[in-house]
Parts: structure tokens; C-alpha cells; sequence
């Protein structure tokens, strides 16, 4: 694959299948990769939807790999929250009076998301809309299954490429105007004052995209795993210090875990560092005001391509509504 004014020169399809399923030769990358993924752990999690009884809006803008031609981008909105009930309970005083007590109840977690991944040669749009259920467990622990609907849009930008043979049999017409890939992802998350433990497993049907015809014909995207957790240290009641760690599989690729560790002050600033393994050590900073929340992240490249890039950027931009602070006091993080 030659480069030549911002085009891409192809020969063989199977140069073009590789900017598919790993990003123009790259490291393989089928799913956007977060590195602030624990202010919003629903992306990689549908369990997540409604765990701490917020409201959430979020949007997360990605540029990886600044200055690389081809480089992933992402972006991504998404929205969940918790569908809560006022009930009222009857107790009689010593004064044999009737008193109603009110309080909130509800089970049920609901999100959806959308997002446009831009990563080589390929784009693809998509949506999830999720279902949640938390169930209350014995010490204040929470207990959450999710379960998401998902579907793909992918897409070949052929303003890109530049074809020796503009009749290349491997690239069907189908592939050209856009192919759409449903699937489900599965997740499930337990939440205690102290400790959060989440598992998900992202596209559980392996779709297959058909790009071409006989060696190229179909292209099966990897089921990935997540399974990532963190614990709150509290030296008083203004500082947090919360480690954490999340391990990322599929079933044909290496595993990469994230650890890191953040430091908050007050629930209004927050400051942290991460290792990525193999891949970036990631700083991250970010600010709380009221119901809004702003965070940014880079990430230093230690692979191959340290040499041509500029590292990577993210930013997010949070509101979370409810009067939630006295419904989940506990539960008030970030």
C-alpha cells in the first residue's frame, strides 16, 4: 500500500481487508478504545445503565495517534439513567397514628448510545439501546445485568483510495454503499460503597461483513471481553485515591490491561495516570462544577509508531441530572 497525496494506492484486496479489522496495518482495534472509561463505564458496559441512579448525558470526542494518516477517531453520546418510583410505606407511631413514609424505589436501568468511528480506510456509525436490572444484595451491594441491542453501519471511504483497477472483484457493491452488522452485548456489574467489579462481552453474535468475493468473502468481527474494577481509599472526607484496573480480550488477539490510579479532592477535581500495556501510559485530568463534569486525557505512545505521532487526545463532557445525592448518597462518585 503506497500513500500518495493523502490517497490510498491499492494493489490487492487484501490490504484493504486488513484496514478493516486492524486500522491500516496498526494494532488491531474492532472496537473504539476510552481511556477515561471509569467516568463512564457504561460505553463498555450495558449493566452499567442507571447503577448509580443518575441521569447521565455524556459526549466523548477521540483522536488517537495525532499527526498519524489513517489514525482512529471517535465519537460517541450517550445517555442512561435509572427509572425511579415514589412509594409510601404506612407506620403507626406509639401514639397509634398512621404515618406515611415516603421513599424511592426502582429496578430498572435504561441507556442508548451513538457513536461514528473513523479508523483507516473504514467509518462506521452505530447505535446500542440497553435494559438494565440492579438488584440489592446484603451489605449495600448492588448487583446490575445489562443486556444492549446494537447495530453497525460500515462504510469503505472510497474518496481515499485509488484503485490500479477501478473493477477490483474483492470489493463488492454492497461493501461500497454501506453494510449494516446487528449484534448484543452482555454485561454485568456489581457496585458497593467501596468497590466496583464489572464483566461485558461485546458483540456476542460475531457478525460478519461481506467485503469481497472468494478468499476476501467474509469477515468476522471478534467477540471482546472487558472485565475491569476499582476501589475507593478515603483518608477523609475530602480526598479519594481510587486504583484501578480493566483487562480487554478477544478471542484471536493478545490481552491489554489498563492500571492506573486517580486521586479526586472533594468530588470536584480529579487527577490520574495509567499504564496501558504494550500500547500508552495515559495521564488525565478533570473538573466538576454542579451537575457538569469536563475531562481530558492524553496518551503517550510507546509502540512502534511513537515516531510518527503525536500521541492521542480525549475529551468528555458530562451532565447528570436527579436529586441523587440523598437517594444513593454512596453512590455519589465523580
Amino acid at each position: 500500500m503506497n500513500i500518495s497525496k493523502g490517497a490510498y494506492k491499492v494493489k490487492k484486496g487484501l490490504f484493504i481487508i486488513a484496514a478493516l479489522l486492524i486500522g491500516a496495518g496498526l494494532d488491531a482495534q474492532q472496537l473504539p478504545v476510552y481511556s477515561q472509561y471509569l467516568f463512564n463505564k457504561y460505553l463498555i458496559n450495558p449493566a452499567v445503565a442507571g447503577s448509580d441512579g443518575y441521569t447521565s448525558l455524556n459526549l466523548t470526542t477521540r483522536q488517537q495517534w495525532t499527526g498519524y494518516q489513517g489514525a482512529p477517531q471517535t465519537y460517541s453520546l450517550s445517555y442512561n439513567g435509572r427509572i425511579l418510583k415514589q412509594k409510601y410505606s404506612i407506620r403507626e407511631n406509639l401514639f397509634d397514628k398512621k404515618v406515611f413514609k415516603p421513599h424511592t424505589e426502582g429496578r430498572v436501568g435504561f441507556g442508548g448510545t451513538v457513536f461514528s468511528d473513523i479508523n483507516g480506510l473504514v467509518r462506521r456509525t452505530g447505535f446500542s439501546t440497553s435494559y438494565a436490572y440492579h438488584i440489592w444484595l446484603r451489605g449495600g451491594t448492588q448487583l446490575s445485568l445489562g443486556l444492549a441491542f446494537t447495530g453497525y453501519h460500515y462504510k469503505i471511504d472510497q474518496r481515499q483510495i485509488q484503485f490500479e483497477n477501478p473493477d477490483e472483484p474483492w470489493l463488492n457493491t454492497d461493501f461500497r454503499k454501506g453494510i449494516f452488522v446487528p449484534d448484543f452485548n452482555f454485561g454485568a456489574y456489581l457496585l458497593n460503597r467501596k468497590y466496583a467489579i464489572g464483566f461485558s462481552v461485546q458483540e456476542l453474535m460475531e457478525g460478519f461483513v461481506r467485503a469481497g468475493s472468494q478468499a476476501y468473502n467474509d469477515l468476522k468481527i471478534q467477540r471482546s471481553y472487558y472485565l475491569f474494577g476499582n476501589y475507593d481509599f478515603e483518608p477523609d472526607n475530602k480526598n479519594l485515591i481510587q486504583p484501578s484496573v480493566m483487562l480487554k480480550m478477544s478471542e484471536q488477539l493478545r490481552p491489554q490491561a489498563d492500571i492506573g490510579i486517580t486521586w479526586s479532592y472533594d468530588n470536584k477535581i480529579w487527577i490520574g495516570t495509567t499504564f496501558r500495556t504494550g500500547s500508552a501510559i495515559i495521564a488525565n485530568v478533570g473538573v466538576r462544577r454542579d451537575r457538569l463534569f469536563l475531562g481530558y486525557s492524553f496518551d503517550f505512545t510507546l509502540n512502534a509508531i511513537q515516531m510518527s505521532t503525536y500521541g492521542s487526545h480525549e475529551f468528555i463532557v458530562a451532565v447528570r441530572f436527579g436529586d441523587t445525592p440523598r437517594k444513593y448518597r454512596w453512590l455519589d462518585r465523580y
